[in-house]
Formats: C-alpha cells, structure tokens, sequence
C-alpha cells in the first residue's frame, strides 16, 4: 500500500520509509523518527484503561510501544512538557505523559513497569497508511473497562488487563 499523508494538522514533512517514519504533534513543533519493525518496534494495541481513555478525551486509544533505543527527536523535544502520576494507573507505578507545549498533543508516554520503552500514540504517525500495516494493533486491552456500545476487534486478541 502506498503511504498517505492527508491534510492534518500544521507539519507538512512527516515521512515513511520501509522501515522507519515520523510521528508529529497537531502544530508541528515536535516530530519524533521510529522504526515500522522489530526489534525497536515492541507491539501496537487499543487500550480501554481509564486513563487512556481520560487523556485522549475518547474512548480508547490505539498505542504502539518502542524500544527507547530505536526512538529519535527530530525535533522539538525542548517543547515537550510532562506530567506524571501513580495513582490510576494499573500497575501502580509512575506513568509519564510527554505533551507538546504549544498544542497539547500527547506524544508519548513512559512508564516505570516498562523501563526502555515509550508508548507512541497511532494517531500521531504522518503516514496513515501505517495503521493499516506495520502499525496495526493486535490486541484490545483492558476490555474490562470497554464501553458496552463498542464491540470487540475482529481478529483481534482480548485481555482482561494489561497485555504487555
């Protein structure tokens, strides 16, 4: 399939390779590089944890986890601002959100329970294209929590909590 870049948001100069692409904030201060394959490409899941849920304003959020060995600042990562709390998160440790400061744009998210690892938000990635190969989940996770008016993924795997 052929990568598509629609019209969305300020930043104009995302791209995608076979195997590396950009994720950039909704104005285009900060742009981040990863890799589309393993090893630095851990997995890519919909998570229906409340606090996902909370922080996306939706509810659920499709994440895909890097290797922090693998995840480049192309820029603006002087723009990111963080915010960190344990209280509800699942596993009861730190998590920390890493938000544009311009926008808002929440680009990644660090937790204690997964040291070497960032987890990137889906709808972050330049090439939409990407969500519907590479990058596609494959698994639902918290379903515990899902909404009754959302059905489970086809094809998808479940779990109960954290499928980590």
């Amino acid at each position: 399939m052929a990568p598509s870049f629609p019209l969305a948001g300020l930043a104009s100069d995302g791209w995608s390779t076979d195997k590396e692409a950009t994720a950039t904030c909704f104005c285009g201060a900060v742009q981040l590089a990863f890799p589309i394959e393993g090893p630095g490409l851990i997995n890519s899941f919909v998570c229906h944890c409340s606090d996902c849920r909370k922080i996306t304003a939706s509810m659920f959020a499709s994440n895909f986890t890097i290797d922090d060995r693998y995840l480049r600042h192309v820029r603006g990562k002087e723009n990111l601002k963080t915010f960190a709390q344990s209280k509800t998160i699942g596993s009861g440790k730190l998590m920390t959100n890493h938000f544009c400061a311009t926008c808002g744009s929440l680009m990644y998210r660090v937790g204690e329970a997964f040291p070497g690892q960032s987890i990137l938000r889906l709808g972050t990635v330049d090439d939409f294209q990407l969500s519907e190969t590479k990058l596609k989940p494959t698994v639902e996770q918290f379903t515990k929590t899902r909404v009754a008016w959302c059905n489970p993924i086809e094809g998808m795997g479940q779990s109960n909590g954290m499928s980590m």
